[in-house]
């Protein structure tokens, strides 16, 4: 069983949690997420602490066990602070807008690229900045993930989208080994 399992969720001040069956029910000030249980747990909702257990000591319910923690741990979270990702866009000319609540960027392709945001994610843009935000930890990664794969950051110049504070290793290029050669 893993460690964290093995200790309880604490709810935050404004939290709700309800097990239904298969499935718990969290909402907050920022919106409701359901997490459905994964098989071989038992979720019990205790005063103001959720505790994970396993049913069985197989291996299967050992690693359900941490993963069903992680899930539930990130649903409280959400629902009470969410969460958000931020990408920057680096290059000469390449630049990014909003179109009601399509992202649309000028990344060095003819036409320019578009994105719509799912439901339950919100994008934004300041200047060279793209910033994804929303309540499902999941939902947001995979949307920035999806943003950065339109042009990741090349290694020569470092042209591209990167998430911010993301280093990305340069290269020399041709003329530097030429000379050193």
């Amino acid at each position: 069983m893993s460690r964290l399992a093995k200790k309880p969720i604490l709810i935050p001040e404004g939290v709700s949690v309800k097990a239904d069956g298969r499935v718990l029910a969290v909402s907050g000030q920022k919106g409701a997420n359901k997490v459905p249980i994964l098989p071989f747990i038992n979720v019990a909702v205790e005063g103001n602490s959720i505790i994970v257990t396993a049913k069985e000591t197989m291996k299967q319910a050992r690693s359900n066990c941490g993963t069903m923690w992680s899930l539930i741990k990130n649903a409280v979270q959400g629902v009470a602070e969410g969460f958000s990702k931020n990408l920057e866009i680096e290059g000469v000319g390449f630049r990014a807008a909003l179109e009601g609540k399509t992202l649309v960027m000028s990344i060095g392709f003819v036409n320019p690229a578009r994105i719509e945001p799912p439901e339950g994610v919100v994008v934004a843009v300041e200047k060279n900045v793209i910033k994804v935000s929303g309540i499902d930890k999941e939902l947001v990664g995979r949307v920035a993930s999806e943003i950065r794969a339109l042009k990741k950051p090349e290694p020569y110049k470092g042209k591209g989208i990167r998430y911010q504070g993301e280093i990305v290793r340069r290269k020399a290029g041709k003329k530097a080994t030429a000379t050193a050669g």
